[in-house]
């Protein structure tokens, strides 16, 4: 064990590209991976996608890992480990939704009752999610969302055009990233969720290099000279006390988004029981802010479900 002066300059972000099919997720992850180390040989792409990276091998002398069918949170954990051992700075994982999909695989064929299966199932999802936050490597997941068409006029017709919907995984993965990009079929971003401060509020624009340099900058800067924090963000000493005292269940639900991951991961607990008591003193409460405090930062799920619509 080691005490030490918190610093960024330790800092591997943690993010995904969520986006429909062709909107350009494995390319921008790429761009953006280049950006983060400055060598394509220290990139490598876990690849579930039938070796779909390779098309993009022009660009540089990236790695690559294949994992085929069944999905399995294990092979996923794996890859990541050979990555780390071979000394790799930053890992692509595309897909994560493959990993997903495979675990509702496994649940749907298990015997038994359906309700009490998701406690088998769960903590192998939760390490797959553990070893992408705690990989001493940059990770960058990209998450297929569901499609639909919307129609648009163009040249005074209208026409369909697909768009991307939720993402294909566990509700709840955005909780454990620092960044989230949504990506559309024209291959624009902009930012669903941003503990940088970068890109918040900022209009769509289609990821570069230079967006990955930003967020290496930002990873090893040692100390922000305006730093954004935001009214409802308390230090970890203080945070079981501000838990505490929260009056209403959207209160609560503000001091939880407003923490970090380690915060999170150490008051889970807490965070669940309070909302369980004010739950109790006012059942009339939005569902959709009951649906946010369900999920534990990290990964255990209080009230596990398969739903991705």
């Amino acid at each position: 064990m080691e005490l030490r002066k918190a610093s960024r300059q330790r800092a591997r972000i943690k993010m995904a590209l969520q986006g429909p099919s062709g909107s350009g997720k494995t390319f921008s992850a790429l761009y953006l991976a280049f950006g983060l180390c400055g060598d394509w040989t220290k990139i490598a792409v876990v690849d579930t996608e039938n070796h779909s990276a390779e098309l993009y091998s022009h660009l540089g002398t990236f790695n690559t890992i294949s994992i085929s069918a069944p999905f399995t949170p294990e092979k996923y954990i794996e890859a990541i480990g050979i990555c780390e051992k071979s000394g790799m700075e930053v890992i692509i994982i595309d897909s994560c939704s493959h990993e997903w999909e495979g675990i509702l695989d496994i649940h749907s064929n298990m015997a038994g009752n359906s309700f009490t299966n998701w406690s088998k199932i769960t903590p192998r999802h939760n390490a797959f999610i553990q070893a992408i936050l705690q990989s001493s490597c940059h990770i960058i997941g990209t998450i297929r969302t569901k499609q639909d068409y919307v129609l648009t006029e163009k040249n005074g017709k209208m026409v369909p055009e697909k768009v991307g919907l939720k993402g294909i995984t566990r509700d709840g993965m955005d909780f454990e990233l620092t960044l989230v990009f949504d990506v559309d079929i024209k291959h624009n971003a902009i930012v669903s969720k941003d503990r940088t401060g970068l890109f918040e509020g900022k209009p769509e624009s289609r990821i570069s290099i230079e967006t990955g340099k930003q967020i290496l900058e930002w990873c090893n800067i040692g100390s922000d000279p305006t730093p954004n924090v935001l009214p409802d963000k308390v230090p970890d000493t203080s945070l079981q006390h501000a838990i505490d005292g929260c009056k209403t269940v959207h209160e609560l639900l503000t001091l939880y988004k407003n923490q970090s991951e380690s915060a999170l991961i150490k008051h889970t607990a807490s965070f669940t029981k309070r909302r369980q008591q004010l739950l109790a003193a006012a059942p009339v409460t939005s569902n959709h802010i009951s649906h946010h405090l369900k999920q534990s930062a990290n990964g255990h799920y209080l009230n596990p479900g398969t739903s991705t619509e």
